[in-house]
């Protein structure tokens, strides 16, 4: 049994159980700006665990099931072991209402044992902590299914929240053999009873509420990789057919071959074509850096292997066949893929240079020949055992080399790293940045007269015209107006064409003839996540929000344009003029800059 045939077996088994099949969501979180990626099925549809209604009426039902492509950086560094992953598929069922405990066990329990044919080697249930009790009801439900091992456990079997805020509770998981005939874990079974007002962090420090919800949700999460594992009797998912050609091809290419190594190869590469076709180009900050980030341990540990050059134009060709039949964008894609990793390739010669450079520095500091200063004379060394983490940083600030690969060779040489230096020097560094920009209203308006006012509507016009000519990937990374002009940051990942930048200017002018009335709305903030409204990454926003709505719509929650904003703006489109690009240019990888002006 292959993958495409897991995956058809396990939407086939939930339709026919009374559940709408829906496609997976973005990579890049639509209306969740507390996370930068889809780490679970259940992103998409958390606001309906506190709303179920409004899943009747954008679902026209209340039972859901997915294939979910899903992002998870935090145990990126277990990569390469049996069962850990970056990029995975989650296979999901969820209800708003729709059932409760035994039918979501009884699903699981039949998909697993009847549809697959698997054995169940033990599940567990919450033990109870703090205000939530033991989990005996899951318990019952297992023994009379006949599982005869059923475990109690703590925290690690309450899951939840993702990001921010939002639903929580007790799971139970299931567990089965691997070719190797150790226990893995497959499926996670939550129980949403309870919604918490903060981070997982802070419930685990007691400094987050949980509050009860009025219906019980269900979220369920099998990774398609671990279990194709178990059901092809492998002993780890990169013995599957998702990953067997992969590895192959770098077995064969290789002439250091590093079992390891070529597995996060294989990994991270998969990971970031993802990435990629779901709209994130490689940069500095955000989605970008960590996508930079996976391409250069991709060329890292192809050196180590010793791959041949242009080795990834062979392994996302193969990715696209693994993958055409259920994601074809791949192939349709496979030429911008192509370009961008060795576009990426190409930059990351620079900073292996200079990473080169440090580590022989610090042999040479190490028997004495230098005494290594940095930039503002600060020494390499913090003591004789230290690696100074205040040097990494000045090397990664000044030059771009990775913090990551200098404490990679710092610590090869035997070094201690004073990794808390470097943590301080990046906080240091965003406490400037904002500082900068203290003296600024919000929206980035350098005051509030006329002049001003009229650009910041136009800048949101802007914004919408370039999603409306160039596409939805494109995300605004900064902005700054002032009484002469606008100037926008954008995610795009290519120079703006004489033929699209009057495209542009015709949208905007457009709508500014049309007379388009500008609205502002206090909404609550789950209501404009919903309805798409433009939100600055990263921002932490209060229960309501004002939103700006620009122009006509099918609803007073529509419009050519929609942005969290703190205003000012114009109260008509007509009162702005002509508006007209004055430049359009690169500000680094994958960024472009437009600036603009009313006329």
């Amino acid at each position: 049994m292959d993958s495409n045939e897991i995956r058809s077996r396990f939407l086939k088994f939930f339709e026919d159980r009374g559940h709408k099949i829906l496609p997976s969501s973005s990579l890049i979180p639509e209306n969740d700006s507390s996370v930068l990626f889809t780490t679970a099925g259940m992103q998409q549809f958390k606001q309906y665990y506190t709303d179920p209604k409004s899943a009747d009426k954008d679902f026209g039902s209340r039972n859901i099931v997915t294939v979910q492509k899903c992002v998870r950086t935090g145990d990126i560094d277990e990569v390469g072991d049996a069962t850990h992953l970056t990029f995975l598929e989650m296979l999901g069922n969820f209800s708003f209402g729709g059932y409760g405990r035994r039918e979501a066990i009884t699903y699981a329990y039949d998909f697993i044992t009847k549809e697959l044919g698997l054995e169940i080697s033990y599940v567990t249930v919450y033990k109870g902590e703090g205000v939530v009790p033991k989990d005996d009801d899951s318990r019952t439900i297992w023994n009379e299914l006949g599982v005869k091992d059923i475990r109690l456990d703590g925290s690690d079997v309450f899951w939840g929240p993702t990001g921010g805020s939002g639903p929580c509770g007790p799971t139970t998981e299931i567990y089965c053999k691997n070719g190797a005939g150790e226990d893995v874990e497959i499926w996670n079974i939550v129980f949403n009873e309870y919604f918490c007002d903060h981070s997982r962090e802070r419930l685990d420090k007691g400094e987050a509420t949980l509050k009860k919800l009025d219906i019980l949700g269900i979220d369920t999460g099998m990774g398609l990789e671990r279990l194709l594992a178990i059901v092809q009797e492998k002993k780890s998912v990169y013995e599957t057919d998702l990953f067997e050609s992969i590895i192959q091809f770098i077995q064969k290419s290789s002439t250091n071959y590093n079992e390891r190594s070529a597995r996060i190869v294989s990994d991270h590469i998969r990971t970031a074509v993802f990435i990629i076709i779901d709209g994130v180009i490689p940069s500095n900050s955000n989605h970008g850096y960590i996508l930079r980030r996976f391409f250069r341990r991709v060329f890292t540990k192809a050196s180590i292997v010793e791959l041949p050059n242009n080795f990834w134009i062979e392994l996302i060709k193969i990715i696209s066949k693994i993958y055409f039949k259920n994601y074809p964008e791949i192939k349709e894609k496979f030429d911008y893929l192509v370009s961008v990793a060795t576009e990426e390739e190409r930059i990351f010669e620079k900073p292996l240079d200079g990473v080169e450079t440090y580590r022989l520095d610090l042999e040479a500091t190490k028997i004495g020949v230098i005494k290594k200063l940095g930039t503002n004379h600060i020494p390499i060394l913090k003591d004789e055992n230290t690696a100074s983490g205040l040097y990494i940083y000045t090397l990664f600030e000044t030059f771009g080399i990775p913090i990551d690969l200098c404490i990679s060779v710092a610590k090869k040489l035997g070094y201690e790293v004073d990794e808390d230096e470097i943590a301080k020097a990046l906080r240091e560094h965003q406490e400037k940045s904002r500082a900068a920009s203290a003296g600024m209203f919000k929206g980035g308006l350098a005051n509030h007269n006329e002049k001003t006012v009229k650009l910041h509507t136009a800048h949101h016009l802007l914004l919408a015209a370039l999603k409306a000519i160039i596409g939805l990937t494109v995300k605004q990374k900064g902005s700054n107006i002032t009484e002469e002009r606008l100037r926008i940051d954008f995610l795009c990942d290519h120079k703006l064409t004489d033929e699209e930048k009057k495209k542009v200017e015709d949208w905007v002018n457009e709508k500014i003839k049309e007379g388009l009335s500008v609205i502002k709305r206090d909404i609550p903030r789950h209501l404009a996540e919903k309805i798409g409204a433009e939100m600055e990454f990263g921002a932490k926003y209060p229960d309501i929000v004002s939103v700006y709505f620009i122009g006509p719509g099918d609803s007073p929650y529509s419009g050519v344009s929609i942005e969290c904003c703190g205003g000012p703006h114009v109260l008509n489109t007509r009162e702005l003029g002509h508006f007209k690009i004055l430049k359009e240019e690169a500000i680094s990888q994958g960024v472009r800059r437009i600036k603009a002006a009313l006329i």
